[in-house]
């Protein structure tokens, strides 16, 4: 039988604890009441700090980078609640990349799109498009005019899927030449390249010399969609995005050689997932990001030469990828912490930019449930590079 003191027994132990601690009755009742308390405190915290992702701030940009596996969506969250979608993933797949962008929406505690630009018209941009709003409103799409890779079959399909779409007159449609600005409340979004075309000058604050296009290699015209791309520069307070989409070497040497017309950037959007045939060093070492994000794949993008030019960038503090990349291997991959999806099963970890009007900003893994901020920089001081 199991060993049980009567209630006798407990009040006389009870009380002869009392003689040997000095404590009275009340002391001792306040005492195990503060620990109840601190125990109760310490559940709540660590339930808190396991929640699904940050809840997004009313006063801050929240960015949204989707693992569409190699493709592009990358969501923009305004503090006045309005959105920009940057490209909408593959098709096919039922609907597994819209289905991911509209998990990324309802994390951001909005129910539609305002804005889907679509940077060019390869499937792995503008493919998503039809199952997209078949899954939530859309109000307007941007993009840089007629496609203009009509040998291409697959581009072609979703050149004529996305024309089906714009056809039932339920979107308004934005034709973005360089230099316009798109029309979102909450941030300012300029348009630096559209359908082969460049801004012309220097943005203000740009216009330096830059140091690395000395002896920089000359690439060929690309013919492909690629150099067409749809590129923006996104400013939020004191903070600086550029996004280019796929934006090839030749259109990054006219961007910034001999000068650099876009200046200094805080967050790049690698180019092109991390492809061989954008990101040269005339671009990356030119705008010296604090912070480079990578929407690569797991054997796509992630290039190893790529990856070189990136981390070996002056002043970068840290590259993050969507993926490892299998192609980079050990070498050619950042540590564990920065990578959204290791290698192993599709699990659909995204990473969550959280920018300050300050030029302060927090980058959380879904993976790890973990952020790391970054302090607003102090005049042009920017911290010695380091990647992880």
């Amino acid at each position: 039988m199991p060993f049980t003191l009567s209630e006798s027994d407990r009040t006389r132990h009870f009380r002869s604890f009392l003689s040997r601690s000095g404590l009275s009755r009340a002391r001792l009742l306040k005492v195990t009441w503060l620990r109840v308390a601190l125990g109760s405190c310490l559940v709540l915290c660590l339930l808190a700090n396991a929640r699904a992702a940050p809840e997004p701030d009313g006063k801050a940009l929240q960015v949204y980078f989707v693992d569409v596996e190699g493709g592009q969506a990358t969501l923009f969250v305004t503090p006045a609640h309005q959105s920009l979608l940057i490209d909408t993933g593959w098709p096919g797949n039922n609907g597994r990349d819209a289905d991911r962008i509209v998990a990324a929406a309802k994390q951001a505690g909005i129910s539609k799109i305002d804005y889907v630009l679509i940077t060019h018209f390869h499937m792995d941009h503008g493919g998503g498009v039809p199952q997209l709003t078949d899954r939530i409103p859309v109000e307007a799409f941007i993009d840089h005019g007629v496609n203009r890779e009509s040998t291409d079959k697959p581009t072609v399909g979703v050149w004529d899927a996305y024309q089906k779409v714009l056809a039932t007159g339920k979107f308004k449609h934005i034709l973005a030449k360089p230099g316009d600005s798109i029309p979102i409340r909450g941030m300012s979004v300029t348009v630096i390249s559209s359908d082969g075309e460049l801004i012309s000058k220097p943005l203000p604050g740009a216009g330096q010399e830059n140091a690395s296009c000395k002896g920089a290699e000359q690439y060929p015209a690309d013919q492909t969609e690629n150099g067409r791309s749809l590129g923006t520069l996104i400013t939020f307070g004191k903070l600086r995005l550029l996004d280019l989409g796929d934006l090839t070497h030749d259109q990054e040497m006219k961007l910034m050689c001999p000068v650099n017309k876009l200046g200094k950037i805080d967050i790049f959007i690698v180019s092109h997932h991390g492809s061989s045939q954008s990101d040269s060093a005339a671009l990356v070492h030119g705008i010296t990001p604090r912070v480079a994000i990578m929407d690569n794949g797991a054997k796509k993008g992630g290039y190893p030469s790529t990856w070189d030019i990136i981390s070996k960038s002056p002043n970068l503090e840290d590259f993050w990828q969507l993926h490892y990349s299998e192609e980079g291997g050990a070498a050619h991959n950042v540590a564990a912490e920065f990578i959204a999806n290791p290698n192993g099963p599709d699990a659909a970890n995204y990473l969550e930019l959280t920018a300050h009007p300050d030029g302060s900003f927090g980058i959380f893994n879904s993976r790890t449930q973990k952020t790391k901020d970054y302090p607003a920089r102090v005049g042009s001081l920017r911290p010695h590079h380091s990647v992880g």
